[in-house]
C-alpha cells in the first residue's frame, strides 16, 4: 500500500489532471461549445439546411426585437420582476441567516433549519398546487382578509397582486436555502473575536453588527454581484406555473415569451438572439457592480 500512495504522489500532477477531467469536458462539450450556436441569431435559421446553409441577415432580428411592442412590455415585466425579487428577495436568507445564528439550543435549531430548507425541493407544479389553492377566493388566505374587508380577493388573476404573489413564493421556496452560504461562512468567523467584544461590555446586537455583518461582507458582495447578472432572468418554472391571460401585461417575462415564441412558434434565430441579448446585458452588469462594489467597498469578484 505505501509503494502505490509513492507513486501517485510521484505523479500526483497527472492524477491531479485526470480528476479534473471530467469536469473540464463536461464544460467544454455542454457549456462551451453549444454557445458557437448563438451564431443563428445572424441568420434567418432553417431547422433543415443547418447552420452552414441558412442566410445571413446581420442585426435584423435585434432591430425587431427591439422594435416590437410586445417584447418592450415583457422586457418592463422582467426588470420590475427581478428588481423586486432583488429588493425583498436577496436580504432575507441574510437576515434569517442572522437569526438563526442567534439560536443556541442545538435542539431547536437543527430541525428549525431543517424545515427551512424542505421547500426548496418540492418542485415548482407542488407549490403551485399549494399556493394557488391557498390565495384563490375560497383559501385559507382569502379567510383570512374577509375579517378586514368585505370582499374576498383571488391574487393569481390580480394584476396588482400578482407580482409580489410571485416574489413571495419564489422567498418561501428559497430562503432556507439560501441561508446555507452565510450559515456557513459565520461558522469560519473567529470565535475570540466575540470573546473580545463580550470583554468590551457588547451586546449580541452589538456583537453581530460589529463583527458578523463585516466578516460576512465578502459572502453578501459575490452573491449580489451574481444576482445582478442575473437581473433579466427569471424563473421560468415559477412563472409558467402561475401566469394566465388575466395577468399577462405584468406577468409575461423574457424566458416566458422566448418559450412561447421560440418553441411553439419555432422562430429560433430571433429567440437566440433575445438570449444572447439577455446575456450581454447580464454580463455589462456584473462588470459594472464589480467595478462599483471594489471602489465601494473593496470587495468584488475579481
Amino acid at each position: 500500500m505505501k509503494d502505490v500512495w509513492k507513486r501517485i504522489n510521484r505523479h500526483d500532477k497527472a492524477l491531479l489532471v485526470l480528476i479534473m477531467l471530467p469536469g473540464i469536458l463536461h464544460f467544454l462539450v455542454f457549456r462551451y461549445i453549444p454557445l458557437l450556436g448563438n451564431v443563428i441569431a445572424f441568420q434567418n435559421y432553417n431547422l433543415f439546411t443547418g447552420i452552414l446553409e441558412s442566410k445571413w441577415v446581420g442585426f435584423e432580428h435585434f432591430r425587431t426585437m427591439l422594435m416590437y411592442p410586445e417584447f418592450l412590455m415583457v422586457l418592463r415585466n422582467t426588470l420590475v420582476l427581478s428588481l423586486l425579487t432583488l429588493l425583498f428577495g436577496f436580504p432575507a436568507p441574510l437576515l434569517l441567516a442572522l437569526l438563526l445564528n442567534e439560536v443556541r439550543q442545538m435542539w431547536f435549531k437543527r430541525p428549525l433549519q431543517t424545515m427551512m430548507y424542505l421547500p426548496h425541493f418540492l418542485s415548482w407544479v407542488i407549490v403551485g398546487g399549494i399556493f394557488i389553492t391557498l390565495f384563490n377566493r375560497g383559501g385559507m388566505i382569502n379567510n383570512l382578509t374577509l375579517l378586514f374587508s368585505d370582499e374576498p380577493i383571488n391574487f393569481i388573476l390580480e394584476p396588482a397582486y400578482f407580482r409580489f404573489v410571485l416574489v413571495f413564493i419564489g422567498m418561501w421556496k428559497e430562503v432556507g436555502w439560501g441561508t446555507i452560504l452565510y450559515l456557513a461562512a459565520m461558522a469560519g468567523i473567529n470565535p475570540h473575536l466575540y470573546e473580545a467584544a463580550v470583554i468590551d461590555g457588547a451586546g449580541r446586537f452589538r456583537q453581530m453588527w460589529s463583527i458578523t455583518i463585516p466578516c460576512l461582507m465578502p459572502t453578501i458582495v459575490v452573491l449580489f454581484l451574481l444576482n445582478i447578472g442575473n437581473v433579466l432572468e427569471s424563473n421560468t418554472e415559477q412563472v409558467l406555473i402561475f401566469l394566465n391571460p388575466l395577468v399577462r401585461e405584468v406577468g409575461d417575462v423574457i424566458n416566458t415569451y422566448v418559450y412561447r415564441v421560440g418553441l411553439l412558434q419555432a422562430q429560433f434565430s430571433y429567440t437566440t438572439a433575445i438570449g444572447l441579448f439577455q446575456s450581454v446585458v447580464g454580463l455589462l452588469l456584473v462588470f459594472c457592480a464589480n467595478w462599483l462594489s471594489r471602489r465601494t467597498t473593496g470587495e468584488s469578484l475579481y
